[in-house]
Order: C-alpha cells, then sequence, then structure tokens
C-alpha cells in the first residue's frame, strides 16, 4: 500500500504535468428531431406520451421554429422550417417523414472548444458562435467531420 506521502507526490506531480483542458465536453442538452408536421409531433409527445412541451418558438436566423420537449435529464428538440431558406426544409425533402437530425452537447466554453475542434481538423458550419434557441451561443461541426451525426455545441 502506497504511503499518504507517495499519494500526494504523485498527485501533485500529475497535476503540475498535465495541463488543464481550456474547455470541457459537458452533458446532452438535447436531440433534434426534423417534423414536416410540428403540431402533430408536439401532440403525440405532450397528448399521447404525456410529456411537458414548450410553447413554439420562431428562429428566424436559424431558419427553424422549435418546439422542446421536457424529459427530465434532457430534451427533445421538435424542428420545423421557417422560411424559404430553411436548413430543415432540405433535410425533409430527403426524408419526407423527418428524423434526427442533430445532437447538441453542452461546453463550458465555446470559443476555446471551437479553436480545438478546427485545430484537429473539424470544420465547423459558422466562423462564431450564433445565438440558439436556449439564448446562448451555438456552433454547428460538419457531419462528415463527426461519423456522420451534425454535432452542435452549446455553451453551457
Amino acid at each position: 500500500m502506497a504511503s499518504i506521502f507517495t499519494m500526494l507526490f504523485r498527485r501533485s506531480f500529475t497535476s503540475k504535468s498535465v495541463p488543464e483542458a481550456l474547455w470541457k465536453l459537458g452533458r446532452l442538452n438535447h436531440i433534434a428531431i426534423a417534423t414536416p408536421d410540428l403540431s402533430k409531433s408536439a401532440s403525440l409527445y405532450q397528448n399521447i406520451l404525456g410529456a411537458d412541451i414548450s410553447e413554439p418558438q420562431h428562429l428566424p436566423d436559424h431558419g427553424v421554429t422549435t418546439i422542446f420537449v421536457n424529459l427530465g435529464n434532457t430534451k427533445l428538440e421538435l424542428l420545423h422550417p421557417l422560411g424559404e431558406k430553411s436548413p430543415i426544409q432540405g433535410f425533409l425533402d430527403k426524408n419526407k417523414s423527418g428524423g434526427l437530425h442533430h445532437i447538441c452537447i453542452e461546453v463550458d466554453n465555446i470559443q476555446n472548444a471551437m479553436k480545438e475542434v478546427k485545430a484537429k481538423g473539424i470544420r465547423c458550419l459558422t466562423e462564431e458562435p450564433r445565438i440558439g434557441a436556449h439564448n446562448k451561443p451555438v456552433v454547428f461541426l460538419h457531419p462528415k467531420d463527426c461519423a456522420g451525426v451534425l454535432v452542435e455545441l452549446e455553451q453551457s
């Protein structure tokens, strides 16, 4: 069994030799589902499954209308096209019934997270974070660089 001195020495040596990360990956914030019929999808979660849902929120800068389904440990985000240039419309043109669109993971420092993922060859879909549905900065990572998944990072 190691002595207290040895354990403290190892801990202090390790903490000095390994720099702290400039950002940390947090919890899953939500899973986004694109839907061709927002009212029907909201009704499924609220009236059939008994979930608590938010009021619709229009996000013109993102070209979507969202409704959040609160699940306690995370949320589902129902997405519907808003406006002619909505990126969700392109997704729905390819997936008529809708489906999984993206996952959102919290980070404690979005600027540092963007710098590091870019340095590691991951493309961000915008040069700067934009304000998302929770009024916090968000950025999307290219699905071709993320195992086919569109990943949204959100400042926690």
